[in-house]
């Protein structure tokens, strides 16, 4: 798994289809966050918008592979083994970017009374629980499930917007916990481990769904 996950992921850096939306979230944090401002409620903010980058980095590993080298890899890792690793490629990506993220906005905002290790922990709690939404949400908007790209598409940014609208989703419920929790006095950190678990099980559901239905059509 190791290896296809070095072969994924040098595939990923060589096509350049990463700057997209890596170059987009970082635009997205540095606009919208200040130093200075409540660090809660700045870390809503960022991990709010690791759903769509991890959905759509996801999506870029599912599809980034040439038909004849996907066969190639296939027949050599099974279909199966191949598809979760390229899924894994794209979560790691977007992980290490939300923990890059929740440290330095950790570092630069205001924590008014907050220790940097309970505002960070409460930060890489929610941003692991929107990196995995978005996993789910990369998974389920393409190919095997979803060939066409303009439906893929779609698909994609619609997942997306209901996995931070809809109550009783694991992303909203996490987001919802960081702005509360910035209102109250004194501020406390929370960690949202319902809605992570609750994350996991769904990205599994979905991961696991996606490999069978590959598996099925090697």
């Amino acid at each position: 798994m190791t290896a296809l996950i070095r072969y994924q992921t040098a595939l990923l850096l060589r096509s350049q289809r990463w700057l997209a939306p890596f170059l987009l979230y970082a635009a997205f944090v540095a606009v919208g966050i200040r130093a200075g401002d409540p660090v809660l409620d700045s870390l809503g903010y960022a991990v709010a918008g690791l759903v769509p980058v991890t959905a759509w980095v996801v999506r870029i590993c599912l599809v980034q592979e040439l038909s004849a080298a996907r066969a190639v890899t296939a027949a050599a890792a099974g279909r199966a083994r191949a598809h979760l690793a390229t899924v894994l490629t794209g979560t790691l990506a977007a992980l290490l970017t939300g923990v890059v993220t929740v440290l330095g906005v950790t570092a630069v905002t205001g924590r008014h009374g907050l220790t940097p290790l309970a505002a960070g922990t409460a930060g890489l709690t929610a941003a692991t629980v929107c990196v995995l939404m978005g996993t789910a949400i990369g998974v389920l908007t393409t190919r095997p499930l979803i060939r066409a790209r303009g439906w893929s598409l779609a698909a994609l940014l619609l997942g997306s917007l209901l996995a931070l609208v809809t109550a009783g989703s694991p992303a909203r419920t996490a987001l919802t916990a960081l702005t509360t929790a910035a209102r109250t006095t004194p501020a406390t950190a929370p960690y949202s481990w319902p809605a992570l678990l609750l994350a996991l099980v769904l990205a599994a559901a979905a991961v696991i769904l996606a490999v069978r239905v590959t598996g099925r059509r090697s």
